[in-house]
């Protein structure tokens, strides 16, 4: 698979493999040798960059946790110096309401409570993954500077962060990249797009397929677990289907024209808009990796990106997860 930089030394697979729905959000987790298989299978399809992070964390069957850190750190041994490890710190859980704390005790706790559990002993993207109100970003970027005069951190980001937490914190040490929700039905964070570009920061894509509706494989009476958040998600509400029939229209006709399928072409698309940008969907099924990875094979010109951009400034659809308003 064709790599792409993130910042200024850091080279990843241009797709990479969101690991959070083998044990976190999407109902039970998978099972632990499963998950490690789906993952090493991923490694074969030419995946190098693996995302996770320490609060994704399920309950298994048994009522024991199931860390997503240790599913992927088990599952990249003996390959790790070929792969890429992002994970983050700053949140936890409650029920379904996120915490944060970026206090640098609380990143330094965080630091060693991952790098065990991945059983490595450095990280090669290690996230902020959410903007602390009550912390500094200098304060923060501070603190992550010192694990990388450490060893403990190669490079480092942001997720979730908008142009002054960027410039603050890249100032006192500099981004690799950020990591916000984009997909055709997200696309606020394009805005972002010129300063990354001035900065010479990477941006990395998180629900790239909304959450999979653009996958076009969920049909509108499709349900879901109570653990399983899709089920509160707007994009999967009642009238969301419908809302959205014109938008997989589209994805379908695209796909037909390149012989692909509309989650490639959705991947395929935002590849094509910027070099720096690298999707990271999620997925536990063989097939559906082996789908998303193949997306890198299809080819989408400028201009063909910039039209779909245009028809879909031009086309209604339903609300997604995020809470903030598309592109207008």
């Amino acid at each position: 698979m064709e790599r792409r930089k993130l910042g200024s030394r850091l080279e990843v697979s241009a797709i990479g493999l969101g690991c959070m729905g083998f044990s976190h959000a999407y109902g039970a987790p998978t099972e632990r040798s499963e998950a490690v298989r789906a993952i090493r299978a991923a490694h074969d399809m030419g995946y190098t960059f693996f995302d996770t992070a320490e609060c994704y964390v399920g309950q298994n069957p048994d009522g024991s946790a199931s860390f997503n850190e240790e599913l992927v750190g088990e599952a990249v041994r003996g390959i790790r110096e070929h792969v890429q490890i992002a994970t983050k710190f700053g949140v936890r859980h409650e029920g379904r309401q996120l915490v944060v704390n970026s206090r640098p005790e609380e990143i330094r706790r965080a630091v060693e409570g991952s790098l065990k559990r991945l059983g490595t002993d450095y990280i090669d993207l290690y996230y902020q993954h959410r903007t602390d109100p009550d912390v500094p970003a200098e304060e923060v970027a501070g603190t992550v500077a010192d694990l990388i005069r450490e060893g403990k951190v190669l490079a480092w980001g942001i997720s979730e962060a908008d142009e002054d937490t960027v410039r603050r914190a890249h100032a006192v040490c500099p981004l690799a990249c950020v990591q916000n929700r984009y997909s055709m039905m997200a696309r606020w964070h394009e805005s972002l797009f010129p300063v990354l570009e001035e900065l010479g920061i990477g941006f990395v894509a998180f629900s790239p397929l909304a959450n999979g509706v653009l996958s076009g494989a969920y049909k509108a009476s499709d349900t879901f677990a109570a653990d399983d958040y899709r089920g509160a998600m707007p994009q999967y509400g009642a009238d969301a289907h419908e809302a959205n029939a014109r938008l997989l229209s589209f994805l379908n006709e695209l796909a037909a024209e390149k012989e692909a399928t509309p989650a490639q072409i959705s991947l395929a698309w935002m590849l094509a808009k910027k070099p720096y940008i690298v999707p990271i969907p999620g997925s536990r099924k063989l097939s559906r990796l082996e789908e998303n990875a193949g997306a890198a094979d299809v080819a989408l010109s400028a201009a063909e990106a910039a039209s779909i951009d245009f028809a879909l400034d031009t086309m209604g659809m339903s609300a997604v997860f995020g809470g903030s308003p598309r592109k207008e």
